[in-house]
Order: C-alpha cells, then sequence, then structure tokens
C-alpha cells in the first residue's frame, strides 16, 4: 500500500518535466517553421525583385532628338481650322514591344514654343485665358501603362495642361530599325476641360494632336 502511495505521489513529478519539455519542443519547432517560411519569403520577394529588376533593364531606353520631333495640332476657328505646332519636346522613353508592362512614356513641352504662323496670336495664347504659360511652364504626359491595341499601341496615362490633369489615351505605332525607331500617334482633347479659353465662343471645342517622334538608343 506505501509503495502504491509513493506512486501516485511520485508519478505526477516525473511526468510534469516530460510534459513541460514536449509543450517546449513544440514551441521551438514552431520557432523553426516559423524561420523557415520567413526565411523562403525573404528568398521569393528578392527573387521576384531582381525578376522585376532585370526586366526593366532589359527595356531600351530611346534618345528624342527634339530638333526632329513634331507635334502639330489643329482646332476650328473663326476663319476655318487653325494649324499650329510645338517644339522642344523633352522626354523619357523606356519601350520594348515584347516587354510593355515595364515600358513607360515621360514627356513634356513648353507651351511658349507653340507656332500658329500669326505672332499676335502666338502672343495671345501665352495670357491667362488660354495657355497662362507664365504661371504653367509646361504641358507634360506621363504613361500609367502601355498596352497592345490593334496593330499597334496605346499609353494610358494623365496629361496636364494649365495646371489641370486629365487621364487619356494617346495610341501610337512604333517602327524600329536597327538602333532607330519612329514613334507615330495622335489624339483628341477638350479645351474646355483644360480651362484653355472660354466655353463656345468662335473656337472649337476639340483640338487634334498629331505626334511624330524620331527615337535613337
Amino acid at each position: 500500500m506505501k509503495i502504491s502511495i509513493f506512486k501516485k505521489i511520485a508519478l505526477p513529478f516525473f511526468i510534469l518535466p516530460v510534459i513541460v519539455l514536449c509543450k517546449e519542443s513544440v514551441a521551438k519547432i514552431h520557432d523553426i517553421e516559423n524561420i523557415i517560411m520567413s526565411k523562403r519569403k525573404t528568398v521569393t520577394v528578392t527573387k521576384n525583385n531582381v525578376s522585376a529588376a532585370h526586366k526593366k533593364t532589359n527595356v531600351k531606353k530611346w534618345n528624342t532628338n527634339a530638333s526632329t520631333a513634331k507635334i502639330k495640332f489643329k482646332v476650328d476657328g473663326l476663319f476655318g481650322t487653325v494649324n499650329g505646332s510645338l517644339s522642344g519636346l523633352k522626354s523619357t522613353i523606356e519601350f520594348d514591344g515584347n516587354n510593355l508592362a515595364a515600358s513607360s512614356i515621360q514627356a513634356s513641352v513648353d507651351p511658349k514654343s507653340i507656332s500658329t504662323g500669326i505672332s499676335l496670336r502666338n502672343n495671345d495664347l501665352q495670357k491667362e485665358k488660354y495657355l497662362h504659360s507664365d504661371k504653367y511652364p509646361l504641358i507634360s504626359f506621363k504613361s500609367n501603362k502601355i498596352q497592345k491595341s490593334g496593330t499597334g499601341y496605346k499609353a494610358v496615362g494623365e496629361l496636364t495642361i494649365k495646371g489641370v490633369t486629365k487621364q487619356i489615351e494617346i495610341p501610337f505605332s512604333f517602327s524600329e530599325k536597327g538602333n532607330e525607331g519612329v514613334f507615330k500617334g495622335g489624339f483628341t482633347i477638350r479645351r474646355e476641360d483644360y480651362n484653355v479659353g472660354k466655353p463656345g465662343g468662335s473656337i472649337g471645342d476639340n483640338v487634334s494632336i498629331d505626334l511624330e517622334v524620331p527615337v535613337t538608343n
């Protein structure tokens, strides 16, 4: 009977350390599993970053010759269609038809470079009611994405004129020969969307813009 009582008293003291050790072992196993999973995630993220960086570095960078780039526009006027142009294009173009996800286009032009063939009208367009070029010295575009579209492409991004930014789509084509290429595109905007001129009046609301940009890399 005494031995039986001893066993009943002593048994919990032997079992308790075993239970504690088992709990500690399980906790350590969980810690090790967490460390392994964390390292796996880190390795995966690193691989993804390396892959993204590799894709980005593989995209061709194209240089624009501002003197040969053509930015032409036309709008209905009081005495017929007014044709004009802008010059001095500045751009950062990274484009690869096989890697559109990593491609991008940024471009800007000085509104003071506008030319319509009549100096008086050119000066008038710089005023506050039109382009207000003293306050807003740049017309700019920045793509958010470039997609395949029909037989060509389209750049979806933000056009900023006179401090107003709107999302637009610019359909374009690209022909490449060796280290040279030409981007050609065109789009239409509503001048009232950018607070250029007063609503209605003798100037048409729609302004058509055509682009031809030779590039080299």
